[in-house]
């Protein structure tokens, strides 16, 4: 009894969190959106290791690094897909149990857990191929990079 009062309201959330993901709000699909996102990212990576990065050959060790991350990411996202697209067949389903459903949710935190530690690893391997200095100067100009992407703070 007292695992239905939380498993319920967990999948009363899920149902909603889920629904919220049908569909890309806006022009184009949400893939083709993250896709051109993901490879300007890569470009502004790849101008921005050949500023800090002073060795050709370290330069362009960073760089397919770089792009391993980003493959990584791209099929983290498409595995999410299929995810998502397991949840919302579980949902249209009136006889699905609560244990379908969190053995599929179990399944996606296992697959993003193994994602995000294969990105972790990468880079680590990425910190490896560059000097102290040259780690500090790509994350200085990666966060000022980053920062024309934020919203701009209000202020009081």
């Amino acid at each position: 009894m007292k695992a239905a009062k939380i498993l319920i309201p967990a999948l009363v959330a899920t149902t909603l969190v889920v629904g919220g993901c049908t569909r890309h709000h806006g022009y184009g699909s949400a893939s083709s959106y993250r896709e051109a996102a993901l490879e300007r990212g890569l470009a502004e990576m790849d101008e921005l290791v050949d500023k800090t990065v002073k060795d050709p050959e370290k330069a362009k060790q960073a760089k397919a690094t770089v792009q391993d991350i980003i493959n990584e990411v791209k099929q983290s996202f498409k595995k999410t897909s299929a995810f998502h697209q397991k949840l919302y067949a579980l949902n249209a389903n009136y006889e699905a149990t609560p244990e379908q459903f969190m053995k599929v949710m179990d399944e996606q935190s296992n697959e993003r857990m193994a994602s995000t530690t294969r990105i972790l690893g990468l880079r680590f391997k990425l910190k490896a191929l560059l000097t102290p200095q040259e780690w500090k100067d790509l994350t200085e100009a990666m966060d000022k990079t980053r920062s024309q992407y934020m919203p701009k703070k209000e202020s009081m």
